[in-house]
């Protein structure tokens, strides 16, 4: 048996243990989706920060490191910015809120300021959360199936389901306080990883000016920050797409329950620092290690496998193994998040509040635990057709959520009219642009990133339908949300 398959049974085994030690708590639906609200800060950054990135960060944004070079600092630019905003403008009122409301989902928070009798809220909310799930969880499970080709020459088809089996079975049997204990140690390998990785291209090339000679013998673009601006308007779109690739941190739903799910106000507070410094080291290792590595292979046929590659030629087998546990660390951490997002979609949301489940909260539970394998099997299904890029696949998903929410939960926590019809404007408008755009317009617009029109049209959808529909009488009374 080799290292590289005993390390991943070492990992597995440390999963399986924390999934039965969380146990305890999913026999009720604020256990099994939220963890009780019971997490410390530690947490709860790295549980945010490892569902935040996924497999895009490993595969797809050290691909981008390796396809334009240093230009993809870009995307770490705004993405601190876009992390720094949500914890700063989002966490404290949200969670504020969200105990006060005695809410689990995120859907739950938007509802609980109005006489919503239609539960026009929910359905949307959870139409567009399954619709983009199913697309982002299929995208994690076509990386699965390429890391396990990449590192250990498993046959893709096979590795999809293999990670899926995985996934699927701790997230079913320990709910969300297993995910997020398993994301802090999902968290720690991706970080050592994408130390280690970068340090080691770099050296084997060489050091930094080897690097540079190389990429410059290339493409002299490939070491400019900048040198898209000489394409003119195009090259602005381009550097500002890049950048706004942190914008849905504002608004995406896994992300945002992880603030929830905090003890307290103390500890949200606590895990905003420690969440932006990993963020850095997570983004800038990633794109470090992509354009290192496109200066000791500049004919990659598939730039999302350099990660892999890097790993395999450079590092002894041991270290093999615990790089591409790093890499299933990316996967499951995002899709295990997903899951639980759709499966408390359905169960709490539709089940229990729309359609008004008299079954007990056990028993709610228990058909959560079920919907999360039907969604994963679906995903499944989904991802064994192989997609080729990752990076864009996940964008598409990640931009529909955050346009969706961002928005509307901006303008929930900051504007004292808003209203149901408001909050239903917002995520139709943000969500429906988002998605439009990318399938009409982008190629027409220089491929200007859909979050920014989908930003925009839900902010003055949501804002402008609040003005027209805003009565006192369609809005329940709950206290001033703390800042």
């Amino acid at each position: 048996m080799s290292v590289t398959v005993l390390v991943i049974a070492a990992y597995l085994v440390i999963l399986a243990a924390l999934a039965i030690w969380s146990r305890k708590e999913t026999h009720s639906l604020a256990g099994y989706f939220l963890a009780g609200k019971k997490l410390p800060f530690w947490v709860v950054a790295f549980s945010a920060n490892a569902t935040g990135e996924s497999v895009w960060l490993l595969l797809g944004l050290t691909g981008m490191g390796y396809a334009f070079g240093v230009q993809a600092y870009w995307v770490v630019v705004g993405e601190i910015i876009g992390l720094t905003l949500s914890w700063m403008l989002i966490s404290r009122r949200l969670k504020a809120l969200g105990d006060e409301t005695d809410s689990i989902t995120l859907p739950d928070v938007l509802a609980a300021k109005f006489i919503d009798r239609w539960h026009l809220i929910r359905g949307v909310a959870v139409t567009i959360i399954l619709v983009m799930v199913t697309t982002y969880v299929t995208s994690q499970m076509v990386g699965t199936g390429k890391a396990f080709n990449g590192f250990i020459e498993m046959n893709y088809q096979l590795g999809v389901v293999v990670g899926a089996v995985i996934i699927i079975g701790y997230t079913f049997i320990g709910g969300y306080k297993a995910v997020s204990y398993t994301d802090v140690v999902q968290g720690i390998l991706m970080t050592l990883g994408l130390i280690a990785v970068p340090v080691a291209a770099i050296s084997a090339a060489n050091g930094l000016s080897g690097v540079s000679e190389s990429l410059n013998a290339q493409d002299p673009a490939l070491l400019s920050m900048f040198a898209p601006l000489e394409d003119g308007i195009s090259g602005w779109i381009f550097i500002i797409s890049f950048a706004a690739i942190g914008l849905p941190f504002l608004g995406v739903p896994q992300m945002l329950i992880r603030y929830m799910s905090a003890k307290d106000d103390t500890e949200v507070k606590k895990a905003r620092g420690m969440s932006i410094f990993i963020m850095i080291l997570l983004l800038a290792g990633a794109v470090t290690a992509g354009v290192a590595g496109r200066a000791l292979y500049p004919e990659l046929d598939d730039r999302e496998l350099i990660f892999p590659t890097l790993a395999s030629d450079l590092f002894p087998p041991l270290i093999t193994g615990l790089l591409f546990v790093a890499v299933l660390s990316a996967i499951m951490s995002t899709v295990d998040s997903l899951l639980l997002l759709a499966s408390s979609a359905i169960v709490r949301d539709t089940m229990q509040k729309i359609v008004g489940s008299t079954k007990s909260d056990r028993e709610l539970a228990n058909y959560g635990k079920v919907v999360t394998i039907i969604i994963g099997v679906i995903a499944v299904a989904f991802a064994v057709p192989e997609a080729k890029f990752i990076f864009w696949f996940v964008l598409f998903s990640w931009s529909g959520l955050g346009a969706a929410f961002g928005p509307t939960i901006l303008c929930l926590l900051y504007y004292k009219k808003i209203t149901a019809a408001g909050i239903v404007a917002g995520m139709v408008g943000g969500f429906g642009t988002s998605v439009i755009w990318v399938l009409a317009f982008k190629s027409d617009f220089h491929n200007l990133y859909e979050a920014i029109p989908g930003f925009a049209v839900g902010f003055i959808a949501c804002l402008t339908v609040s003005r027209l529909t805003y009565q006192e009488k369609d809005r329940v009374s709950i206290q001033t949300i703390g800042t």
